[in-house]
């Protein structure tokens, strides 16, 4: 990321992110800061929400550090009240706080089943709440919520998973009906294949032959933090004034091959699997 040196989209505004300390979250905060945003950090992980500051102000930016628990209503809460007490108002709110949450549906239990409706649902639904309530005498503001290309593409072992993210569509498009009115837009990202910590390119190769990837993404390679974090940037930003009630895949074509892949061949399309 470059020095900050002249004004762009994001200038002057403040926007609130959840899941800061890493992955997309992480990257979402360099990405808004460079584009001129002042950066509200949340996440329970202190050390990793202390490491997301010190870059962002290593190159000029501005970004302040809350640690939130989004599972927690309190918490969320006092992330935005903190934000504005600080800097005045908020102009977008980033909910990109989650986690997989692997298990067939029949050997879940009851902790795994909350853990994952407390972290994917509720927590972008608390964000959402305190978000609009905060916008609401602006008359303005942006919400971003990350829901997973899961809920067009849903595979076996991922039903916690895939159920809070349709979820969160579901959520993202009701919101923007009601918040509307009050010049507030709530929108989504749906990512696919996410090269990050919590899924590394390693686990999902699984031992396939790298060269594979062109065959199952259009775009021939895994998804980078950055290429989520800038759809985020722009649904945040006035670019994205007249789009709202929307859930975006970000998934280099996965959706739209719709379960053919590439021959390894390069003859043409096949709708099994190119294995090595």
């Amino acid at each position: 990321m470059n020095s900050l040196t002249e004004a762009s989209r994001l200038d002057g505004r403040v926007v609130v992110v959840t899941g800061a300390a890493s992955g997309i979250g992480a990257e979402t905060c360099d990405v808004l800061a460079a584009a001129g945003a002042t950066v509200v950090c949340g996440d329970v992980d202190t050390d990793g929400l202390d490491t997301t500051v010190a870059r962002v102000r290593k190159v000029d930016g501005v970004a302040l550090a809350v640690t939130a628990d989004v599972t927690k209503r309190a918490d969320v809460e006092r992330l935005v009240d903190t934000a504005i007490e600080e800097l005045g108002h908020i102009d977008a709110m980033c909910n990109i706080a989650g986690a997989m949450f692997p298990g067939l549906i029949e050997d879940l239990d009851d902790d795994t089943i909350d853990r994952g409706i407390d972290l994917n649902l509720k927590g972008v639904l608390y964000g959402t709440q305190c978000a609009i309530r905060a916008m609401k005498p602006s008359g303005r503001g942006s919400i971003v919520n990350v829901s997973s290309a899961a809920i067009d593409e849903p595979y076996a072992g991922i039903g916690v998973y895939a159920f809070t993210k349709a979820a969160v569509a579901m959520l993202t498009m009701t919101a923007a009906l009601e918040a509307g009115e009050h010049g507030i837009r709530v929108n989504a990202i749906a990512p696919d294949l996410a090269d990050t910590a919590q899924t590394p390119a390693e686990l999902m190769l699984r031992g396939r032959e790298p060269d594979l990837i062109r065959t199952w993404i259009p775009v021939g390679r895994f998804g980078r933090p950055d290429d989520y974090a800038a759809v985020v940037e722009f649904l945040a930003s006035d670019d994205a004034r007249f789009v709202t009630g929307q859930t975006i895949p970000v998934d280099g074509g996965t959706l739209a091959a719709s379960g053919w892949y590439a021959r390894a061949d390069r003859k043409g399309w096949t709708n099994m699997p190119n294995e090595p």
